[in-house]
Parts: structure tokens; sequence; C-alpha cells
């Protein structure tokens, strides 16, 4: 049965961590979604995690769910803010949606310490900079 199924592989739809503002202080972060296709993604689910070792101890986050109804060709939406403290862990974002009746799902996973600003580049239609998963 499975076999049966076709592989509907995602592509052009991106998972980025861009850095929105900084004070002396602190760094804002946001997570968005980009599609970078020319048709519209549908029924877009999202969960996202954190997990890893921190101090020499196993740590995992909450896991958060999000529903984005629709994105349109060559945009994106907001998905949630991001601690920075978290970049030292594994986040994992899982990404389900909808094109026409055919579903894809794919798990977008930023690595411990990737989220750097030797990693930064200007983000495609977000254009701010920020760390960009294909």
């Amino acid at each position: 049965m499975i076999k049966d199924l076709p592989p509907n592989i995602v592509k052009d739809i991106a998972v980025a961590v861009a850095l929105e503002g900084e004070t002396a202080e602190s760094k804002t972060w946001y997570v968005y979604i980009i599609n970078l296709k020319n048709e519209p993604i549908e029924n877009v689910l999202i969960t996202s995690k954190g997990y890893g070792e921190k101090n020499g101890e196993l740590v995992k986050t909450s896991v958060l769910r999000h529903s984005i109804p629709h994105i349109g060709p060559n945009q994106y939406k907001l998905i949630e803010p991001i601690d920075e403290q978290t970049f030292g862990l594994n986040n994992e974002y899982w990404i389900s949606y909808y094109i026409g009746r055919d579903i894809f799902d794919k798990k977008f996973i930023f690595l411990p310490e990737s989220i750097v600003d030797n990693n930064f580049i200007k983000l495609p239609v977000v254009n701010k900079p920020g760390v960009m998963i294909l």
C-alpha cells in the first residue's frame, strides 16, 4: 500500500531564522516559513521543538503547534519567535502542507550552534539577515 503512494518530494519550501533587531542587551529573532514556489500552499501545519544536551544534561523544550491556512507564491509567514538560549539545541520544525489534494511534509532541523553570524545570508523574500534551510 505505501508503495502505491506518490513520493511528494518537498522543494522550494524553506524555514529561516531571521534577526529582527538588536539592542545592547539582546537580539530579537523570529522563525519564518518561506514559500519559494510559484503556486500557493494550503493548510500548513507546523510542529516545533528543541532538544539536545546543555551543560551535560538532556534538555527538551515544549512542542508547539502552528497552523497557517494559506501561503501565497513567493510569500512568507511568521512561525514563532525564538530565544537565543535554544541555539545550542537542535531546533526542529516539521512542516506539512497541501498543494491541491496532494500532501507534503518535511523535517527541518537547525543543528546546535548553526545560527551564527558566519552562516548569515540575506533571506530571499523576507529580505532580512538570517540562516535558512531548504
